[in-house]
């Protein structure tokens, strides 16, 4: 962690104490978050070894318990308008994170059924998308006043990741030792953790963070005008989604391991799992280049290198092979990862930090299910051939994103973090003078 506090243009020792503080919350978020892998491991487990549901009923599950992240951009809108007990975004962790941990306690205490966890898991789903959008706000906004979005990206990303490693190889462990009650009242002792962080101001974050420009609020008419002005979420919305549509990446790549190279289902988990932990080391190294390198720069060559990401499992003859395979093609994704949340925080109009992030949010799920089912329609074209084609089209979909880095404003991708930007700076101030503050 010494390269994403190290001090430079723009790393005091307050950015390293901004950092630290968003590397806990996001810990916290990520462990206790709905969607995230040790709820969603488990929740499927519950279902198959205590309710014997079919693949049929756990797939409609998680397609119900996802409903509102679809609609992301809402809960961040109302993140941006509204302001409880005067204390912006810890107001939401004080709401909010109670109500989940709440919800989460419930289904501890319930006996399992189908439509108590579905019921259960949208009413964490619900309070906890505030938590996310309070969350994706802050950090968007101290990112573009700190002039420090690149190594928040590399937190926000690299701490994100400890759950899903941490679930891709502990799942069955956790499923054989902890009952379905233990686990949720596991959950909501981390989430209570969040609502607590709701009482931490450090100084490095909150000190003026709601008085700058960047956060100039507008009313609900005037904020949908800003948003549809703001040209810069275009392009970053569309590169978010192609980047996760990627049909050969879950279902197929399952299917490929277990049916064509007869590994065991314990063979992708742990697949997932190198793969994952394996973006660490490209991250880090963004956390460093992002200070030297200006982002124009890093975008082209983060989606360069990760283009051909999944071709080398389209000649896989082995499971060993795969696994072997796992370490550069999770290193071939960091780059492009990060860049693009950098950017993401980056092309937030003022005042809609929440509301943009959350956009991305929603369109990383949509993409990624979307993905996920045109890949399995993909598959079974050929018994022989269905894993190339989702290869070929996975690539192709990561091409698509190098024209559109040309839309993305020149101005907003033109420095390295930590160096003044006064055309950006102006652009802030004119949107502010053209819809005025709230």
């Amino acid at each position: 962690m010494e390269i994403l506090a190290s001090s430079g243009r723009n790393g005091s020792a307050n950015n390293g104490q901004a950092l630290a503080y968003f590397g806990w919350l996001t810990l916290l978020i990520y462990l206790s978050t709905p969607l995230g892998a040790l709820v969603d491991i488990q929740t499927s487990y519950m279902m198959k070894n205590e309710l014997h549901a079919t693949a049929t009923e756990v797939s409609m599950f998680r397609l119900l318990t996802a409903i509102p992240a679809y609609f992301a951009f809402a809960f961040g809108l109302m993140r941006d308008l509204w302001n409880p007990f005067g204390l912006r975004d810890r107001g939401f962790f004080l709401i909010f994170a109670p109500v989940t941990a709440v919800a989460f306690i419930w289904m501890a205490a319930s006996q399992i059924s189908y439509w108590g966890l579905v019921i259960g898991m949208l009413l964490a789903m619900l309070s906890s998308r505030f938590i996310a959008a309070a969350y994706q706000g802050l950090i968007a906004l101290v990112g573009q006043e700190k002039l420090m979005s690149g190594r928040l990206s590399v937190v926000w990303n690299g701490v994100s990741y400890i759950p899903a490693i941490v679930a891709a190889f502990t799942s069955g462990y956790i499923s054989g030792h902890l009952r379905p009650s233990e686990t949720f009242l596991l959950v909501a002792a981390v989430t209570s953790c969040i609502g607590l962080s709701g009482l931490w101001k450090p100084r490095s974050v909150f000190s003026h963070t709601y008085e700058k420009p960047q956060a100039s609020t507008a009313d609900f008419v005037e904020a949908v005008k800003r948003l549809v002005k703001h040209r810069a979420i275009y392009p970053v919305v569309l590169i978010c989604f192609l980047w996760n549509f990627a049909p050969g990446a879950a279902t197929p790549l399952q299917f490929y391991l277990t049916n064509e190279l007869h590994a065991s289902d314990a063979v992708y988990s742990y697949f997932y799992g190198i793969f994952v932990t394996s973006f660490i080391p490209t991250f880090l190294l963004y956390g460093y280049l992002c200070q030297k390198v200006a982002l124009k720069k890093l975008l082209w060559w983060g989606t360069v290198i990760a283009v051909p990401q999944l071709i080398p499992l389209a000649f896989v003859h082995s499971a060993n092979h795969a696994l072997a395979l796992a370490v550069p093609i999770g290193l071939l994704g960091g780059i492009a990862t990060a860049a693009y949340f950098d950017l993401a925080m980056r092309s937030c109009p003022p005042g809609l930090q929440g509301t943009l992030m959350m956009m991305v949010d929603g369109v990383f799920m949509l993409s990624g299910r979307g993905g996920d089912l045109l890949g399995s329609k993909i598959y079974n074209i050929s018994p022989s051939n269905g894993f190339l084609y989702c290869v070929i089209a996975t690539t192709l979909v990561y091409a698509m994103i190098l024209p559109l880095i040309l839309l993305v404003p020149k101005e907003l991708i033109a420095t390295a973090e930590g160096e003044p930007n006064p055309r950006v700076a102006a652009r802030v101030l004119e949107e502010i003078a053209e819809t005025g503050p709230a």
